[in-house]
């Protein structure tokens, strides 16, 4: 997948283009900063592509009243530093979308607006992530039962011919996940630890190349973990999916629960249900207060089917607060 001139402008401009030991800028355009200048080419009609073409003394100038004009060069200057860094992705298979490019994931635009990351790294069937599906999610550190409990729901989800949504961490995510695949299904995996290393994984690398599986982030292939990285994607998983299951959640802690109540008090952009057998804990029942629904335990995929495809009529059928932004963001 060759990287449009809209990628390449946001990469110079947001992305640290880690490469071996380089040390990310300390320049680089925050996601506020980044917000307000896709605002603005969007009101003067442009498109980050323009900050590089050979006339591009004016836009910059223009800009100027929102980040420094020289900051914006010495950023864009970085071509060098960015093709070493392309040739470094796709030697592993990795590929980059902006949310500028037709094939960005239209549910994030959508449901995001711009709060959409910018930049999505990735490996895998593209496509995937504009199919739908149930999201679930849950803590890492869980018992046996549990973990083959959500197994059983990859299952369910790979019978009902439907994607399931996790994101990768162990636990819960990739019993889930890993439930999915090993039953012939669809799994889409938003990651919050290095994409380089899960691309490489063996486990993952013949679900990638049959189309089966795809792995993204919104951050640089390179970069390891990180918690507040953990925190942002919650709302990304939520997002590319029609309804969400909490299989398991600390009470007032961790980043399930804080994905949770974001989309139960803030978001609102699926449905969110807990598991409803066996021993919940405080975290489960505390969610439920908050507006959580019980898991229904649809037990065939025909059931989990007709279930998604309600869920997915009733959030298309939601009103929108904006348009889709147009291909200039």
């Amino acid at each position: 997948m060759s990287l449009s001139p809209n990628a390449q402008a946001i990469l110079l401009l947001t992305a640290p283009l880690i490469v071996g030991r380089n040390q990310p800028s300390t320049d680089l355009l925050t996601p506020g900063e980044y917000k307000r200048l896709a605002r603005f080419l969007r009101e003067e009609q442009r498109q980050p592509a323009d900050l590089l073409s050979m006339n591009n003394q004016r836009v910059l100038g223009q800009s100027q009243r929102l980040i420094d004009s020289e900051r914006l060069e010495r950023l864009l200057a970085r071509g060098f530093l960015l093709s070493q860094a392309i040739e470094r992705w796709q030697a592993r298979g990795i590929w980059v979308v902006s949310r500028a490019d037709a094939n960005y994931p239209k549910r994030w635009k959508t449901r995001l607006k711009e709060d959409a990351p910018p930049v999505l790294y990735g490996c895998g069937d593209l496509g995937i992530l504009d199919t739908g599906g149930l999201a679930v999610v849950g803590s890492r550190h869980v018992d046996d039962a549990l973990i083959n409990y959500t197994e059983d729901i990859g299952h369910l989800t790979a019978a009902a011919h439907c994607t399931l949504v996790s994101g990768g961490a162990r636990g819960i995510d990739q019993a889930a996940m890993g439930g999915a695949l090993a039953a012939g299904g669809k799994a889409a995996g938003v990651l919050a630890d290095s994409l380089e290393r899960a691309v490489l994984n063996r486990e993952h690398r013949s679900f990638l190349m049959d189309g089966k599986l795809v792995l993204v982030s919104t951050y640089d292939p390179g970069a390891g973990f990180n918690v507040g990285h953990a925190m942002q994607r919650n709302k990304l998983i939520y997002a590319l999916a029609d309804a969400a299951l909490v299989v398991s959640s600390d009470h007032e802690k961790g980043g399930t629960w804080a994905g949770a109540i974001e989309q139960l008090e803030k978001l609102r952009l699926v449905p969110v249900y807990v598991r409803s057998n066996g021993e919940n804990g405080r975290g489960l029942e505390a969610l439920r207060r908050k507006g959580a629904l019980p898991w229904p335990d649809p037990g065939t995929p025909k059931a989990l089917t007709e279930m998604l495809a309600m869920e997915a009529a009733s959030n298309d059928a939601a009103p929108r607060q904006t348009e889709l932004f147009s291909s200039s963001d």
